[in-house]
Protein backbone atom coordinates (compact mmCIF):
# COMPACT_ATOMS: atom_id res chain seq x y z
CA UNK A 1 0.00 0.00 0.00
CA UNK A 2 1.70 3.02 -1.44
CA UNK A 3 1.24 6.06 0.64
CA UNK A 4 2.07 9.75 0.00
CA UNK A 5 4.54 11.73 2.27
CA UNK A 6 3.62 15.13 3.45
CA UNK A 7 5.48 17.33 2.19
CA UNK A 8 7.12 20.16 4.57
CA UNK A 9 5.99 23.45 4.79
CA UNK A 10 8.93 25.85 3.71
CA UNK A 11 10.00 27.93 5.94
CA UNK A 12 9.79 30.54 3.88
CA UNK A 13 6.35 30.25 2.70
CA UNK A 14 3.82 32.63 4.19
CA UNK A 15 0.89 32.30 6.55
CA UNK A 16 -2.11 30.12 6.03
CA UNK A 17 -4.82 30.62 3.79
CA UNK A 18 -6.91 31.75 7.11
CA UNK A 19 -4.69 33.85 8.32
CA UNK A 20 -4.26 35.98 5.18
CA UNK A 21 -7.78 36.33 5.06
CA UNK A 22 -8.09 37.20 8.74
CA UNK A 23 -4.94 39.94 8.16
CA UNK A 24 -6.86 41.16 5.42
CA UNK A 25 -9.93 41.72 7.11
CA UNK A 26 -7.87 43.35 10.08
CA UNK A 27 -6.20 45.92 7.37
CA UNK A 28 -9.58 46.53 5.41
CA UNK A 29 -10.54 49.67 7.88
CA UNK A 30 -7.83 51.49 7.60
CA UNK A 31 -7.08 51.08 4.19
CA UNK A 32 -11.00 51.86 3.54
CA UNK A 33 -10.43 54.82 6.16
CA UNK A 34 -7.26 55.67 3.84
CA UNK A 35 -9.24 55.62 0.72
CA UNK A 36 -11.93 57.41 2.12
CA UNK A 37 -9.49 60.28 3.09
CA UNK A 38 -8.32 60.68 -0.06
CA UNK A 39 -11.15 60.45 -1.73
CA UNK A 40 -12.34 63.36 0.15
CA UNK A 41 -12.59 66.77 -1.26
CA UNK A 42 -12.48 70.09 0.22
CA UNK A 43 -16.57 71.40 -0.13
CA UNK A 44 -16.27 74.41 -2.06
CA UNK A 45 -18.29 77.42 -1.18
CA UNK A 46 -21.51 77.33 -3.47
CA UNK A 47 -22.78 80.94 -4.66
CA UNK A 48 -25.43 80.91 -2.27
CA UNK A 49 -23.26 80.36 0.78
CA UNK A 50 -21.13 83.37 -0.25
CA UNK A 51 -24.20 85.34 -0.44
CA UNK A 52 -25.12 84.34 2.72
CA UNK A 53 -21.52 84.67 4.29
CA UNK A 54 -21.58 87.99 2.40
CA UNK A 55 -24.60 89.70 3.77
CA UNK A 56 -24.05 87.79 7.63
CA UNK A 57 -20.50 89.73 7.46
CA UNK A 58 -21.26 92.68 5.24
CA UNK A 59 -24.53 93.80 6.85
CA UNK A 60 -23.08 94.53 10.33
CA UNK A 61 -20.36 95.98 8.66
CA UNK A 62 -22.66 98.44 6.59
CA UNK A 63 -23.94 99.53 10.01
CA UNK A 64 -21.27 100.04 11.59
CA UNK A 65 -19.53 102.07 8.96
CA UNK A 66 -23.06 104.34 8.72
CA UNK A 67 -23.71 104.97 12.02
CA UNK A 68 -20.36 104.73 13.73
CA UNK A 69 -16.90 105.21 11.76
CA UNK A 70 -18.63 107.83 9.35
CA UNK A 71 -20.11 109.91 12.12
CA UNK A 72 -16.95 109.64 14.38
CA UNK A 73 -14.75 110.80 11.13
CA UNK A 74 -17.36 113.99 10.89
CA UNK A 75 -17.65 114.27 14.65
CA UNK A 76 -13.36 115.07 14.32
CA UNK A 77 -13.57 116.88 10.98
CA UNK A 78 -15.93 119.32 12.59
CA UNK A 79 -14.49 119.34 15.66
CA UNK A 80 -11.70 122.17 13.81
CA UNK A 81 -14.77 123.83 11.62
CA UNK A 82 -16.98 126.86 12.40
CA UNK A 83 -20.22 125.74 11.22
CA UNK A 84 -24.33 126.82 11.70
CA UNK A 85 -25.36 123.48 11.18
CA UNK A 86 -27.32 124.86 8.07
CA UNK A 87 -25.56 125.63 4.64
CA UNK A 88 -22.44 123.46 4.24
CA UNK A 89 -21.20 126.21 2.10
CA UNK A 90 -20.58 128.33 5.71
CA UNK A 91 -18.49 125.55 6.97
CA UNK A 92 -15.23 127.47 7.90
CA UNK A 93 -11.87 126.51 9.74
CA UNK A 94 -11.20 127.24 12.70
CA UNK A 95 -8.07 125.36 13.75
CA UNK A 96 -7.83 124.90 17.37
CA UNK A 97 -10.24 127.61 18.55
CA UNK A 98 -12.59 125.24 19.47
CA UNK A 99 -10.50 123.27 22.12
CA UNK A 100 -9.07 126.33 23.47
CA UNK A 101 -12.85 127.59 23.81
CA UNK A 102 -13.95 124.78 25.78
CA UNK A 103 -10.83 124.15 27.98
CA UNK A 104 -10.70 128.09 29.16
CA UNK A 105 -13.72 130.11 28.30
CA UNK A 106 -16.43 127.77 28.63
CA UNK A 107 -18.09 127.53 32.21
CA UNK A 108 -19.52 123.97 31.97
CA UNK A 109 -16.61 121.94 31.14
CA UNK A 110 -14.77 122.08 34.24
CA UNK A 111 -17.64 120.96 35.99
CA UNK A 112 -18.54 118.43 34.18
CA UNK A 113 -15.50 116.59 34.39
CA UNK A 114 -15.02 116.92 37.70
CA UNK A 115 -19.25 115.39 37.82
CA UNK A 116 -18.13 112.66 35.35
CA UNK A 117 -14.99 112.06 37.87
CA UNK A 118 -17.67 111.45 40.90
CA UNK A 119 -19.70 109.68 39.16
CA UNK A 120 -17.06 107.29 38.43
CA UNK A 121 -15.29 106.77 42.21
CA UNK A 122 -19.31 106.48 43.37
CA UNK A 123 -19.55 103.42 41.09
CA UNK A 124 -16.10 102.20 41.03
CA UNK A 125 -16.21 102.73 45.26
CA UNK A 126 -20.02 102.09 45.59
CA UNK A 127 -22.14 100.46 43.01
CA UNK A 128 -19.51 97.73 41.79
CA UNK A 129 -18.57 96.54 45.63
CA UNK A 130 -22.59 96.39 46.10
CA UNK A 131 -22.56 94.46 42.90
CA UNK A 132 -20.01 92.11 44.06
CA UNK A 133 -21.34 92.10 47.55
CA UNK A 134 -24.75 90.49 46.05
CA UNK A 135 -22.93 87.85 43.85
CA UNK A 136 -21.28 86.38 46.51
CA UNK A 137 -24.24 86.19 48.94
CA UNK A 138 -26.48 84.54 46.08
CA UNK A 139 -23.53 82.12 45.13
CA UNK A 140 -23.80 80.67 48.50
CA UNK A 141 -27.20 78.34 46.99
CA UNK A 142 -29.74 80.15 49.25
CA UNK A 143 -32.99 79.13 48.80
CA UNK A 144 -34.72 81.30 46.42
CA UNK A 145 -31.46 82.58 45.02
CA UNK A 146 -32.88 82.34 41.29
CA UNK A 147 -36.11 85.12 41.91
CA UNK A 148 -33.27 87.06 43.74
CA UNK A 149 -30.98 87.32 40.87
CA UNK A 150 -34.09 88.17 38.27
CA UNK A 151 -35.40 90.88 40.91
CA UNK A 152 -31.73 92.17 41.28
CA UNK A 153 -31.15 91.76 37.85
CA UNK A 154 -34.76 93.45 36.69
CA UNK A 155 -33.09 97.31 36.19
CA UNK A 156 -30.23 96.12 33.82
CA UNK A 157 -32.88 95.33 31.38
CA UNK A 158 -34.69 98.92 31.78
CA UNK A 159 -32.98 101.53 30.07
CA UNK A 160 -31.36 104.85 31.70
CA UNK A 161 -34.31 107.20 30.61
CA UNK A 162 -36.71 105.12 32.10
CA UNK A 163 -34.83 104.27 35.19
CA UNK A 164 -34.93 108.20 35.32
CA UNK A 165 -38.27 108.10 35.07
CA UNK A 166 -39.23 105.90 37.74
CA UNK A 167 -36.86 107.43 40.38
CA UNK A 168 -38.50 110.91 39.43
CA UNK A 169 -41.63 109.28 40.92
CA UNK A 170 -40.04 108.15 43.94
CA UNK A 171 -38.07 111.42 44.46
CA UNK A 172 -40.91 113.99 44.20
CA UNK A 173 -40.94 117.10 46.66
CA UNK A 174 -44.62 116.75 47.06
CA UNK A 175 -45.85 113.31 46.63
CA UNK A 176 -42.47 111.10 46.57
CA UNK A 177 -41.80 108.48 48.44
CA UNK A 178 -38.62 109.02 49.91
CA UNK A 179 -40.74 112.42 51.44
CA UNK A 180 -43.20 110.27 52.41
CA UNK A 181 -40.77 108.17 54.55
CA UNK A 182 -39.06 110.97 55.91
CA UNK A 183 -42.35 112.50 56.93
CA UNK A 184 -41.84 115.73 54.82
CA UNK A 185 -43.86 115.37 51.73
CA UNK A 186 -45.83 118.43 51.13
CA UNK A 187 -44.51 120.12 53.83
CA UNK A 188 -41.46 123.25 53.18
CA UNK A 189 -39.28 121.27 55.00
CA UNK A 190 -39.65 118.51 52.04
CA UNK A 191 -36.20 117.93 49.84
CA UNK A 192 -36.48 118.69 46.09
CA UNK A 193 -34.22 115.47 45.43
CA UNK A 194 -33.81 116.41 41.74
CA UNK A 195 -34.32 120.28 41.87
CA UNK A 196 -31.40 121.19 44.46
CA UNK A 197 -28.16 121.42 42.66
CA UNK A 198 -26.21 120.51 46.18
CA UNK A 199 -27.71 116.78 46.21
CA UNK A 200 -29.53 116.40 42.70
CA UNK A 201 -25.97 114.75 41.42
CA UNK A 202 -25.88 112.01 44.81
CA UNK A 203 -29.44 111.55 43.98
CA UNK A 204 -28.77 110.57 40.24
CA UNK A 205 -25.57 108.52 40.92
CA UNK A 206 -28.10 106.83 43.53
CA UNK A 207 -30.60 105.78 40.79
CA UNK A 208 -27.95 104.66 38.77
CA UNK A 209 -26.11 102.60 40.77
CA UNK A 210 -29.44 100.80 41.43
CA UNK A 211 -28.91 99.42 37.70
CA UNK A 212 -25.19 99.26 37.63
CA UNK A 213 -25.04 96.93 40.70
CA UNK A 214 -27.53 94.38 38.97
CA UNK A 215 -24.78 94.45 36.03
CA UNK A 216 -22.18 93.92 37.59
CA UNK A 217 -23.72 90.53 40.00
CA UNK A 218 -24.42 88.60 37.23
CA UNK A 219 -20.56 88.99 35.98
CA UNK A 220 -19.08 88.18 39.29
CA UNK A 221 -21.89 85.36 39.41
CA UNK A 222 -20.76 84.19 36.17
CA UNK A 223 -17.07 84.38 37.57
CA UNK A 224 -17.80 82.55 40.97
CA UNK A 225 -19.21 79.52 38.75
CA UNK A 226 -15.72 79.30 36.72
CA UNK A 227 -13.49 79.55 39.89
CA UNK A 228 -12.14 76.16 40.23
CA UNK A 229 -13.28 74.51 43.34
CA UNK A 230 -10.65 72.97 44.07
CA UNK A 231 -8.68 75.94 45.04
CA UNK A 232 -11.45 76.59 48.04
CA UNK A 233 -10.72 73.35 49.17
CA UNK A 234 -6.82 73.74 49.41
CA UNK A 235 -7.18 77.05 51.28
CA UNK A 236 -9.44 75.01 53.87
CA UNK A 237 -7.04 72.47 54.08
CA UNK A 238 -4.40 75.31 54.48
CA UNK A 239 -6.61 76.71 57.64
CA UNK A 240 -8.04 80.18 55.91
CA UNK A 241 -11.54 81.25 56.59
CA UNK A 242 -14.07 82.24 54.08
CA UNK A 243 -13.23 85.78 54.07
CA UNK A 244 -9.43 84.86 53.60
CA UNK A 245 -10.43 82.61 51.28
CA UNK A 246 -12.55 84.70 49.25
CA UNK A 247 -9.74 87.83 48.84
CA UNK A 248 -6.75 85.60 48.95
CA UNK A 249 -7.78 83.27 46.64
CA UNK A 250 -11.27 83.06 44.50
CA UNK A 251 -10.97 86.89 43.62
CA UNK A 252 -7.66 87.07 42.08
CA UNK A 253 -8.92 83.84 40.12
CA UNK A 254 -11.08 86.30 38.70
CA UNK A 255 -9.10 88.39 37.46
CA UNK A 256 -9.98 88.14 33.66
CA UNK A 257 -13.60 89.04 35.36
CA UNK A 258 -12.01 91.74 37.15
CA UNK A 259 -10.18 93.81 34.25
CA UNK A 260 -13.99 93.49 31.80
CA UNK A 261 -15.82 95.31 35.41
CA UNK A 262 -13.26 97.99 35.31
CA UNK A 263 -13.52 98.85 31.78
CA UNK A 264 -17.63 98.41 31.84
CA UNK A 265 -17.86 100.95 35.06
CA UNK A 266 -15.45 103.52 33.27
CA UNK A 267 -17.46 103.03 30.08
CA UNK A 268 -20.36 103.63 32.57
CA UNK A 269 -19.40 106.84 34.09
CA UNK A 270 -18.45 108.15 30.81
CA UNK A 271 -21.92 107.23 28.95
CA UNK A 272 -24.45 108.65 31.46
CA UNK A 273 -26.58 111.00 30.04
CA UNK A 274 -30.22 109.38 29.94
CA UNK A 275 -30.49 109.73 33.48
CA UNK A 276 -29.65 113.40 33.64
CA UNK A 277 -31.23 114.43 30.44
CA UNK A 278 -34.63 113.19 31.75
CA UNK A 279 -34.12 115.11 34.74
CA UNK A 280 -33.14 118.25 33.91
CA UNK A 281 -31.56 118.38 30.57
CA UNK A 282 -27.87 118.06 32.17
CA UNK A 283 -27.76 121.32 33.90
CA UNK A 284 -28.15 122.83 37.61
CA UNK A 285 -25.70 120.75 39.06
CA UNK A 286 -26.02 117.73 36.59
CA UNK A 287 -23.70 118.82 33.89
CA UNK A 288 -21.83 115.57 32.59
CA UNK A 289 -19.82 115.83 29.14
CA UNK A 290 -22.03 113.95 27.28
CA UNK A 291 -24.96 115.97 28.11
CA UNK A 292 -22.89 119.27 26.94
CA UNK A 293 -21.95 117.40 23.74
CA UNK A 294 -25.84 117.21 23.06
CA UNK A 295 -26.79 120.70 24.27
CA UNK A 296 -24.45 122.61 21.34
CA UNK A 297 -25.23 119.88 18.81
CA UNK A 298 -29.45 120.16 18.90
CA UNK A 299 -31.38 123.44 20.22
CA UNK A 300 -31.45 126.50 19.22
CA UNK A 301 -27.88 127.57 20.55
CA UNK A 302 -25.88 124.91 18.77
CA UNK A 303 -22.57 125.58 18.23
CA UNK A 304 -21.71 122.46 15.65
CA UNK A 305 -17.99 122.98 16.43
CA UNK A 306 -17.81 123.07 19.86
CA UNK A 307 -20.47 119.55 20.67
CA UNK A 308 -18.06 118.22 17.97
CA UNK A 309 -14.73 119.25 20.02
CA UNK A 310 -16.53 117.81 23.24
CA UNK A 311 -17.41 114.76 21.74
CA UNK A 312 -13.90 114.14 20.56
CA UNK A 313 -12.56 114.47 23.98
CA UNK A 314 -15.35 112.24 24.95
CA UNK A 315 -14.28 110.00 22.87
CA UNK A 316 -10.64 109.98 23.45
CA UNK A 317 -11.29 109.83 27.06
CA UNK A 318 -13.43 106.74 26.49
CA UNK A 319 -10.53 105.04 23.99
CA UNK A 320 -8.26 104.94 27.01
CA UNK A 321 -10.17 102.09 28.85
CA UNK A 322 -11.26 100.03 25.40
CA UNK A 323 -7.87 100.01 23.99
CA UNK A 324 -6.08 99.06 27.63
CA UNK A 325 -8.63 96.13 27.98
CA UNK A 326 -8.08 95.04 23.98
CA UNK A 327 -4.01 95.06 24.69
CA UNK A 328 -3.99 92.78 28.05
CA UNK A 329 -6.79 90.89 26.37
CA UNK A 330 -4.82 90.06 22.81
CA UNK A 331 -1.37 90.30 24.56
CA UNK A 332 -2.53 86.96 26.71
CA UNK A 333 -3.09 85.42 23.92
CA UNK A 334 -0.09 85.87 22.09
CA UNK A 335 1.59 84.54 25.32
CA UNK A 336 -0.63 81.19 25.38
Amino acid sequence: MSTTAEKPASPNSGPPAGGAQRGAAHASPATAGRKRNKSRKVRRLSRRDKIVLGIMVGLPTLIQLLFVWLPTLASIGLSFTRWNGLDLADIKSAGTENYEFISQNYPPFWPAMQHNVLWLAFLALIATPLGLLLAVLLDQKIRGSKIYQSIFFTPVMLSLALIGIIWQLFYNRDSGLLNFLLGTAGTPQAVDWFGDSNVNIWAAMIAATWRHAGYVMILYLAGLKGVDPALREAASIDGANAVQTFFRVVFPAMRPVNIVIVVITIIESLRAFDIVYVINRGTNGLELLSALVIQNLIGEGQVIGVGSALAVVLLVISLVPIVFYLIRTFGKEKEA
